[in-house]
């Protein structure tokens, strides 16, 4: 029985062995045994020329004709001369039929071997098995792997090193917290003018200034009108005559803005007074003071602002990216730099329907409760707003993420160290996971920690296959 075929071309039985994990001294002792093999048998080669090998039994090969230092050629490997080493096939000096039929089965189940990779991560290939300079084998790239170059494999030992954790993908609700400024304002339903609506003389202004505190029904101001007389005049003779109804006569003196007490008065006295008296609609600081003893007043001119302070306003400047989760009635806790200390609890009443065009911000309002006045207009205010998406969505960890502006992308965890890169489309950040709205599933196993050393490896991965597919096209 023939020993096992072509032993003594020992190039590719050289690279399989070498993929199989042999060690140098047992590769050494099958070049010496299959060289002696190929002195006894000389077989006749035939078929195409795969590589060259060194004429001198060295592990240097070549895809092409080549020369040693000293000149001799180097010698050519066919077809029907190649070796593979396999598990069986490390048992050549049997030669029974049952050894052989072991060896062309493992050899069956063999993986084809594409190219070999620089072990270092240069951008170095080859056909053939090779060594570097620091005398490390080449890395064999099997048929397979290029599949999917981007995957990354990862031995157990590797992984620890490296400290890749994963974590799983879940459904879940994402809430953060949006820090912006603000400023206290005023509640504008809250904020009262005061006027005439007939042409008035102001006889006399009452001790209230500007920043005063007035209370509901405190006197303003008097004031004497012309038109008022003459209604008032009228309205108390026909109380005199006994008629069924006044009821226009009073709502002409309503129109022209006399307080119902005064008419009440009138209607009981039947006499119309001089001067009459204007007191404050509401509860609040007075804003602004424009009356004066002795001036003519007209219809519709200011007299007095008065303000509501037992609830104000805060409007924040939300930016614009910010807006979609944001939804009104969501609560908002706001402190004051010059309280510190203070935390008032409210809610956003209004995202305003427009972007300042500067500053790329929406303006939304919070109504505050203002109880004892502690809140004043034009504060600087720090508001934080509890955003989020209510309903559960798809999210992975923050730092599950890879985002280089272009590309978002997501390492998942296939198994046995094997790790595939997803590019996935994002939705709302919070302030622990960001919700997936495309490219991967509840479930789903992400690393959350040294994905940027998967991401570099794929990138090595990607270059070195496109350079390899280059070199071996013929």
């Amino acid at each position: 029985m023939v020993a096992v075929t072509s032993l003594a071309v020992v190039g590719g039985g050289a690279y399989l062995a070498g993929a199989q994990g042999v060690g140098q001294q047992q590769l050494h002792m099958l070049f010496d045994m299959a060289v002696a093999e190929a002195q006894r048998s000389k077989p006749e080669g035939s078929g195409p020329i795969i590589y060259y090998r060194h004429p001198d039994g060295l592990a240097e090969y070549s895809s092409k004709p080549k020369k040693t230092v000293d000149g001799h050629d180097f010698v050519p490997v066919h077809e029907s001369e190649e070796v593979s080493f396999t598990a069986a096939g490390a048992k050549f000096a049997e030669t029974s039929d049952q050894t052989k039929a072991a060896a062309s089965k493992a050899a069956v189940t063999e993986r084809k071997v594409l190219f070999y990779r620089n072990p270092m991560g240069l951008p170095d290939t080859s056909n053939v098995p090779k060594k570097d300079s620091m005398g490390m084998d080449y890395i064999p790239v099997f048929e397979g792997d290029q599949a999917d170059a981007s995957t990354v494999k990862v031995s157990l030992g590797k992984l620890q090193r490296t400290g890749v954790k994963t974590a799983r993908a879940e459904l879940v609700s994402i809430f953060r917290k949006i820090r912006i400024p603000g400023t206290v304002a005023w509640d504008e339903r809250l904020i009262s003018v005061v006027s005439m609506r007939t042409d008035a003389f102001i006889d006399d202004v009452a001790n209230v200034t500007t920043g005063d505190r007035i209370g509901k029904g405190e006197s303003l101001f008097n004031f004497y009108s012309k038109e008022i007389a003459t209604a008032g005049a009228e309205f108390a003779a026909g109380k005199g005559d006994l008629r069924k109804s006044d009821a226009g006569s009073a709502l002409r003196l309503k129109n022209l803005g006399v307080p119902d007490e005064v008419i009440r008065t009138i209607a009981e006295n039947r006499q119309v007074p001089t001067s009459i008296e204007y007191v404050s609609p509401r509860n609040g600081v007075v804003l602004e003071r424009m009356a004066t003893t002795g001036m003519m007043a007209k219809p519709g001119d200011p007299l007095f602002r008065i303000a509501d302070t037992s609830h104000v306003w805060v409007i924040a400047d939300v930016p614009e990216f910010d807006l979609a989760s944001i939804q009104k009635g969501v609560p908002v806790a706001v402190t004051v730099r010059s309280l510190p200390g203070q935390t008032f609890e409210g809610a956003v009443d209004l995202i305003y329907p427009e972007i300042q065009q500067e500053t790329r911000t929406t303006k939304v309002r919070i109504e505050l409760p203002n109880p004892d006045s502690t809140l004043m207009a034009n504060m600087y205010a720090d508001v934080e707003i509890e955003a989020g998406v209510q309903k559960p969505v798809v999210a992975v960890p923050n730092s599950a993420v890879i985002d280089t502006g272009d590309r978002q992308m997501v390492f998942i965890d296939k198994g046995d160290g094997r790790f595939e890169p997803k590019d996935v489309s994002l939705g709302m950040r919070g302030e622990k996971q960001t919700e997936i709205t495309k490219g991967i599933a509840a479930g789903d196993q992400v690393v959350v920690a040294a994905n940027f050393l998967l991401d570099a490896e794929s990138n090595l991965n990607s270059a070195l296959s496109g350079m390899a597919t280059d070199e071996v096209k013929p």
